[in-house]
């Protein structure tokens, strides 16, 4: 089978409208889920999918599923795709790169007349980032059956928002089921949103794993009193001890290499300039690719919370309220990247994604794999995040090749004429 490329303008072009959408002045974006900006770049993103001969259909939790029709429509189908929802001032690519890649994907087979003994599915799912409705990646969650349906429509932003309701609202609460989704394959393309290809030199990241993350939610009690009136021996400041499990959390990451630990919110009460905080609100987010690691990470965070108990007199409630394992792909999917990766002349290496992807929970119920392009220093989660051309390019011909060796691909364009056709 012959090697392709897809129409790199077009892909940029398209990239590049989306952009506008929740545009940011430092040239990122907004668009957080199931707001009004969401509404729009989906709106925006079926117009291009029916245009380009898809039909499309919406489920319970508001995914969006655009298929282009396959010799055989009683198989399952070849799917990608990743999300549209973005962090609060996210980047133009993080997400959005892997649902336009698909679309391309389809764009380039129209073109050249190709048809395929299996369909073509671009999946848009559901608040991924997480941002405004915890925890990440819902609607690949719901579908693989790790959330219940129920438990996340009733999930609230910090506003009190009830996620179902916002469906309702911006039109998304669709009727195909949430159970039963089959993929023969599925590939999810996305910058790597880390420092690893771009310190190498390689144009693709072959993604062999997942990490597996452990997140908690950590309440620390002291007490409050006047900063000039309590003695330094008799205080029970809650701030000053979650500095001492701050730090506890990164020195368990470096005990485990490459594991990670990060605390990224912490909200302290009362807040107050002349009084000693009484109360923290804190996350933690524990990542390690090997569960062992990622176990004893989690165990050794426990037993630095009993010590700080027990030498600071605050009480500390650690609730762990999500985890998800390691992810091994699909090695025949791994295989139909490295494949189509070698074919096109693209460098390489194999890389174990460092962050949650929708791709992870798919890969419960179907053969999954990714692809990771380069992104700019490595800069993820922030509104300068950037990668070029070029390395769409690359990334999205990759996705077309690997699918096309899962799809069966049954006829292609010979002529001119049926090229014009084909368009």
């Amino acid at each position: 089978m012959s090697s392709y490329k897809i129409n790199s303008d077009r892909l940029w072009d398209s990239l590049m409208q989306m952009a506008k959408i929740g545009a940011t002045e430092k040239g990122g974006c907004r668009r957080l889920a199931l707001t009004d900006l969401d509404k729009q770049g989906r709106e925006l993103y079926i117009k291009w999918a029916e245009e380009a001969g898809c039909s499309v259909k919406i489920d319970a939790i508001g995914n969006i599923m655009c298929t282009r029709p396959g010799e055989d429509m009683s198989l399952p189908p070849v799917g990608t795709g990743s999300h549209l929802d973005t962090q609060p001032s996210g980047g133009k690519f993080d997400g959005v790169f892997g649902v336009l890649s698909g679309l391309e994907v389809v764009r380039s087979l129209n073109d050249r007349g190709i048809k395929t003994k299996h369909p073509i599915e671009i999946s848009v799912w559901t608040n991924e980032e997480g941002s405004r409705f915890a925890p990440a990646m819902m609607g690949s969650g719901v579908v693989s059956g790790r959330f219940s349906l129920q438990e996340i429509l009733d999930s609230l932003d910090v506003d009190g928002l009830r996620l179902g309701d916002e469906l309702e609202r911006i039109g998304f609460a669709g009727e195909t089921p949430v159970t039963g989704r089959k993929f023969h394959a599925f590939f999810e393309t996305h910058i790597e949103q880390g420092p690893y290809l771009e310190a190498e030199e390689k144009q693709i990241g072959v993604v062999t794993g997942g990490q597996g993350q452990r997140w908690f939610n950590a309440t620390i009690t002291g007490r409050e009193s006047h900063a000039g009136t309590t003695p330094m021996h008799l205080r029970k400041d809650a701030l000053l001890a979650s500095a001492q499990l701050m730090q506890q959390v990164e020195q368990i990451a470096k005990a485990h290499p490459p594991g990670c630990g990060t605390v990224g919110f912490v909200q302290v009460l009362p807040n107050s300039r002349n009084t000693i905080p009484g109360k923290i609100e804190m996350s933690i987010d524990l990542r390690h690719p090997i569960d062992e690691e990622l176990s004893a990470m989690d165990q050794e965070l426990k037993a630095a919370v009993a010590e700080l108990e027990q030498q600071t007199g605050v009480e500390v409630a650690l609730d762990p309220f999500w985890y998800y394992e390691p992810i091994h792909f699909d090695s025949a999917c791994v295989d139909a990247v490295r494949n189509a990766t070698v074919s096109l002349g693209y460098s390489h290496m194999d890389i174990i994604a460092g962050a949650g992807h929708d791709a992870c929970y798919v890969s419960d119920f179907a053969p999954t794999s990714m692809i990771f392009t380069p992104c700019l220093n490595g800069i993820s989660h922030n509104e300068i995040e950037s990668t070029t051309q070029e390395e769409c390019e690359a990334g999205c011909s990759v996705l077309l090749n690997a699918m096309l060796s899962m799809a069966e691909q049954v006829t292609e364009a010979t002529t001119l004429e049926d090229l014009a056709l084909s368009k």
